[in-house]
């Protein structure tokens, strides 16, 4: 393929990628000559769980966390021949974690290089499909059931987070489907790993499946199971459903799942019954079944990517999960918790960070959220060296890239001692602490502004709507009403006020 011709053209806007490429089982990336990402197609969207427009315009070196030097389309416009079948473990700026296959190949226009092409093959999605999505790798902590992580597991203390966790705890003990609300990287397979292992079926299996990461033809097999001769090839497999069968099944984004195949799994949920493909027999199942969206449920109903009435069948028990950047209270303590782990597994002896980074910190607006969070101070522990203490040239490149074009974006806790590390949740770490505590506001008093904060705009839109509260939610751009209706009950606002005072008004 090296030396291949697309076209007539340097010009790559005159090429239609997407009658090519938009249904292609692999991922496909295209640069120009320069590095700069020229096209994106949605499976390469969801192996590295990045929108495609956020990844148009920018250069590849700036998705990834990865140097010119070890980007494999900037060596293949460099070297101008094509890299074949390079196996790769890299992660994107947000944090994602992926192990894959590549194909790159050079772009020619009449002898002259305009770019370069990317074929990516994820290397889990593929183990997924031949284990039939089983929890991946091995885990010193990993249980018997299929998990890692209990309630203990999730750090924090902030007002949301706990109302998140009294909710799942109390999910748990019920049999009904629960629905996780969350962006990527805030910590919903955590939660759906808590919720079964705080349940009565914790020593059954729980069954977790990226209904993103794995192809349409694919995905029906895998949860329902085949049958022999259903087709050339089939296998007697049992489908993840009846792996899950007196456990717990998580579908991870299930608003990824074709809308052709959600019909199919209503009718399993409805029935309580399983079909293998190409079978005659069905299975009885007891599961609890685990879902979640990583947008909002409402809009992706609107838009068309997530039927109602399996909405209304999953999202029995509704849990929003706050990104980090909501997550003022808990930052420091965060960022803490995985010092410390990294410590542990890095062998150092790293007391903190430095004021630069946590002011650095709290105006960066975290896409990943806690994810992304891991990833950097892990980046950051594998070249602080011999230091004590976190600098801001220990970050990630790219990260500090984005240093010039933020303007204050809220995000974690903007508040340090010139010159001194910080410690985790408030606790002294030297005379810094107690400087700060003598200084600043505490983390109580900030929690308790941001609540008075809170009420005044709530109180507001529900003044302007009339006590109307989808209206409410539309002026406040929250995920759904009930996200507004716990957060009136936690600020004590009554809704019937609100219509009193319209008809006094009148």
């Amino acid at each position: 393929m090296e030396g291949t011709k697309f076209y007539d053209s340097g010009d790559f806007e005159r090429f239609d990628y997407s009658t090519i490429f938009a249904g292609f089982h692999e991922g496909v990336l295209i640069t120009d000559r320069f590095g700069v990402i020229v096209f994106y197609n949605d499976l390469m969207g969801k192996i590295d769980d990045i929108d495609k427009d956020y990844a148009l315009g920018r250069y590849v070196y700036e998705l990834y966390d990865l140097t010119e030097e070890q980007s494999l389309s900037m060596i293949c416009l460099q070297q101008k021949r094509p890299i074949l079948n390079k196996p790769m473990f890299y992660r994107t700026h947000l944090g994602r974690a992926i192990n894959a296959i590549n194909n790159v190949y050079p772009v020619f226009d009449g002898g002259e290089l305009v770019g370069a092409i990317c074929f990516t093959k994820e290397y889990q999605m593929t183990q997924e499909i031949f284990s039939t999505a089983l929890p991946k790798g091995i885990d010193s902590r990993a249980r018997k059931n299929g998990t890692r992580f209990s309630f203990a597991d999730i750090i924090g203390a902030g007002t949301d987070l706990s109302e998140s966790v009294r909710i799942a705890q109390m999910a748990a003990e019920s049999p009904s489907s629960v629905l996780i609300v969350g962006e990527t990287g805030t910590g919903k397979e955590l939660f759906a790993q808590s919720i079964h292992n705080f349940s009565s079926v914790r020593n059954n299996p729980f069954v977790p499946i990226n209904c993103s990461a794995i192809p349409e033809n694919l995905l029906e097999g895998i949860l329902f199971g085949t049958s022999k001769g259903a087709f050339t090839g089939a296998i007697e497999k049992a489908g993840l459903f009846e792996q899950a069968n007196g456990g717990t099944l998580f579908l991870d984004e299930l608003n990824s799942m074709p809308l052709s195949l959600q019909s199919k799994l209503l009718r399993v949920l409805q029935e309580k019954k399983v079909r293998r493909i190409g079978a005659h027999r069905e299975v009885e199942l007891d599961l609890k079944i685990i879902s979640s969206v990583n947008k909002d449920p409402h809009e992706e109903i609107q838009n068309g990517r997530l039927r109602r009435d399996l909405y209304y069948r999953l999202g029995v028990v509704f849990i929003q999960l706050p990104p980090l950047r909501e997550r003022n209270q808990d930052f420091l303590r965060l960022v803490y918790h995985f010092v410390e782990k990294f410590n542990t597994r890095l062998r150092k002896n790293v007391s903190g960070v430095s004021a630069e980074v946590q002011e650095f910190f709290g105006k960066y607006h975290w896409p990943g959220n806690v994810r992304e969070l891991e990833h950097v101070i892990e980046g950051a522990m594998n070249l602080v060296g011999r230091d004590k203490v976190i600098e801001k040239n220990h970050l990630p490149h790219h990260l500090v890239r984005l240093s010039g074009n933020m303007d204050g974006a809220p995000g974690g806790l903007d508040t340090a001692v010139e010159g001194q590390p910080q410690g985790p949740d408030g606790l002294a770490k030297g005379r810094a602490w107690t400087d700060m505590a003598a200084n600043q506001l505490s983390l109580a008093k900030l929690d308790e502004l941001h609540r008075d904060a809170e009420k005044v705009i709530i109180h507001r839109a529900l003044t302007l709507s009339h006590g109307n509260i989808a209206r409410a939610v539309k002026i406040l751009d929250l995920s759904s009403p009930q996200a507004l209706q716990y957060k009136m009950k936690k600020l004590n606002l009554q809704r019937a006020d609100f219509i009193q005072q319209n008809k006094q008004q009148r």
